[in-house]
């Protein structure tokens, strides 16, 4: 038999303030009350007092009004008092604890008796022991390390906070913090029963040896990789051939020896100084001078072709004056007086009169063109000149442009040719840095102590320790404990008409949840749907396992501390007047209540059960256990009077 909780005390601020919620082991505890009455906080400060490495105490009353959180364990004939202080003005758990054997039935200690004596790892020893656990046994964990199981890991058992009792995805207590999960499939078979001491020792040493094995073998390939090769050697020193750091060998074999002396050498020679100057501005000048011969081409080319359209338009138009003026020139036939002043008709010589004025602005009209034939005429030579002229421009602009491209063209050339150089110049200076990374490795593995080359030793000790456990049973152990816990779990699930119970329902322990096996393939727990099934799953599963627990003598705390089950059923934040639940709910969470009742009472006093709750049924098998009852603002677990005191 293990332990169960007699008390949980609350010592206030002031020296009479002490509050003692008494509890009754072998029996189911029910303390019901409204929204922020401290209900809560009863399993936190049990975890908290079992050797947490934080401070589960949510902030309100409870963190305001106590100093000290202290517990009563029961075992048989023996009694334990366990008390914490509160962390002083920041949330880091208190490093020290009190531990004290008293009288079975004794009361809490007094403040004044209360000494905190015991380290945290000291005091998690010491509830391991007092809860049976056996902490010699090894067991296999993370990284080819063991670990003994503790009271700790006892707890994932043993605790459903108000965000687990009824979630799908985690079925144990803690299970999605980071690494727990694991820690909960390593320590299950042996809280189970599964797990023979000496078998695990060997598991354990056997999981050791492997890593061991693996970092021995990577310290040998480092090693290895770390001292010199002379093929690598060989290869450095054709390379700082091919970059005229050396030169040129005949021969290609050479010791290592001598390979490292020929590329310590090689350290020492100063690759040629390449003077390079800058022609990036020669460069840019000429692009420019090349912008600009362009421009003023495309200007004589422009000027050109309006010369030359000049030309054209004058061409045409003294082909249309000569026209015009052989036409007028005709009426030279017709004769005029000497003066100019005839009044005679120019075609019968008869006298006329008055003298017809057309004929005058005829002889004006040709005398202008006449003008205009000449003035034309002597302009297109000149035009033609300035053609000539510009042509010959635009062709020493072109010599020009040809003499700027041969000079970039050379420019280019002499670039690339200095980059060619300082390309192998950098090169070399490459193959002079890996020369002498590897000279200094190799004079570093050279002067490094040798790696002990354990590996076959490790293999032989392996292999006996593989054989060793050839004809363990465990797994099939673990196997047959999962079968009759499972058979377990299905009746109860049965009982409380939870959806696929008909089918075989099973605790995945790779999961860590349950799996109903329907003809349609694994339902987990994740895919079940309503609250209910949810809750009525963690509550079929958990109690089996204690009663397997109980059964078979297992080193866990005979208790089980249930946060709301009944949150399913109505808001869990609820803070109205006490709710009463009609009709299938109500029948549903009695079903709950009858399972851990009948749970109880089959483990004849060997299993405590202790449920905050919201709701308060009138039902017997709800009221008779109720051992507090926390409505009205006249109950808490923090008193009223300690706050009125300090107000």
């Amino acid at each position: 038999m293990t332990y169960q909780i007699k008390s949980l005390t609350l010592y206030g601020h002031r020296p009479e303030q002490m509050r003692v919620l008494e509890l009754h082991p072998g029996r189911l505890n029910i303390i019901t009350g409204d929204s922020r009455t401290g209900k809560t906080s009863i399993w936190t400060i049990t975890d908290y007092c079992m050797g947490s490495s934080d401070y589960p105490v949510r902030a309100g009353k409870v963190r305001d009004y106590t100093s000290i959180f202290a517990l009563q364990l029961v075992r048989g004939d023996q009694q334990l008092f366990i008390a914490r202080p509160a962390p002083e003005n920041s949330t880091s758990p208190a490093p020290r604890l009190c531990l004290q054997f008293q009288g079975v039935g004794a009361p809490p200690l007094s403040r004044g008796d209360i000494d905190f004596t015991f380290p945290l790892d000291a005091a998690r020893r010491m509830l391991s022991e007092f809860c049976g656990i056996d902490r010699t046994v090894r067991i296999p964990a993370q990284r080819g390390t063991t670990m003994a199981p503790s009271i700790r890991h006892a707890l994932f058992f043993c605790l459903q906070a108000q965000n687990e009792i009824a979630n799908p995805d985690h079925l144990f207590h803690s299970q999605g913090h980071e690494w727990r999960p694991q820690a909960i499939r390593d320590t299950l078979p042996y809280f189970l029963g599964a797990v023979e001491p000496e078998q695990a020792l060997r598991r354990a040493r056997l999981k050791q040896l492997r890593a061991e094995l693996k970092n021995v073998e990577r310290q040998v390939i480092q090693a290895a990789q770390a001292a010199p090769a002379p093929g690598q050697a060989r290869a450095l020193i054709s390379e700082a051939e091919s970059v005229g750091l050396l030169p040129a060998r005949s021969d290609d074999s050479v010791r290592l020896d001598e390979a490292l002396s020929i590329l310590a050498s090689v350290l020492t020679h100063a690759p040629g100084q390449l003077e390079y100057s800058d022609s990036t501005d020669h460069a840019s000048l000429l692009d420019r001078e090349r912008q600009e011969l362009r421009s003023r081409h495309q200007q004589i080319r422009a000027r050109i072709t309006e010369l030359r359209q000049t030309l054209a338009e004058e061409s045409s138009y003294l082909v249309q004056a000569r026209d015009q003026r052989e036409r007028l020139a005709s009426l030279g036939l017709l004769r005029t007086a000497a003066d100019g002043t005839g009044q005679h008709c120019p075609v019968c010589d008869s006298v006329v009169s008055p003298v017809q004025q057309t004929f005058q602005v005829i002889r004006e009209d040709l005398e202008r063109l006449d003008s205009d034939v000449a003035f034309v005429s002597d302009d297109a030579p000149v035009i033609q000149g300035l053609i000539a002229a510009e042509e010959e421009r635009l062709q020493e602009l072109r010599t020009e442009v040809v003499r700027n491209r041969e000079q970039r063209e050379a420019l280019d050339a002499g670039i690339r040719e200095a980059a060619r150089f300082r390309s192998q110049a950098l090169r070399a200076a490459s193959v002079q840095g890996r020369i002498s990374l590897f000279l200094e490795n190799a004079a570093r593995a050279e002067h490094a102590p040798p790696v002990a080359d354990t590996r076959e030793e490790l293999k032989r000790e392996i292999t006996d320790l593989e054989e060793a456990l050839g004809s363990d049973t465990q797994a099939d152990r673990l196997a047959s404990c999962l079968s009759l816990i499972n058979q377990k779990i299905a009746v109860k699930a049965r009982a409380l008409s939870l959806e696929h119970s008909e089918h075989p329902v099973r605790l995945d322990l790779r999961r860590l949840s349950i799996v109903a096996d329907t003809p349609r393939g694994p339902v987990p727990l994740s895919d079940m749907g309503s609250g209910e099934n949810w809750l009525g799953y963690h509550i079929a599963a958990l109690l089996s396992l204690h009663e397997w627990f109980a059964e078979q003598g297992r080193p866990l705390p005979r208790l089980l501390v249930l946060d709301q089950p009944s949150q399913v059923y109505f808001p869990s934040d609820y803070d109205g007047p006490q709710v009463d639940l009609a009709g299938e709910d109500r029948t549903s969470l009695l079903r709950v209540y009858q399972a851990i009742n009948d749970t109880v009472s089959h483990l004849d006093g060997d299993f405590q059960v202790i449920v905050m709750e919201h709701a308060d049924l009138e039902d017997d098998i709800f009221r008779t256990a109720v051992a507090e009852r926390w409505r009205g603002g006249h109950a808490a677990l923090v008193p009223p009077t300690w706050i009125d005191q300090d107000n």
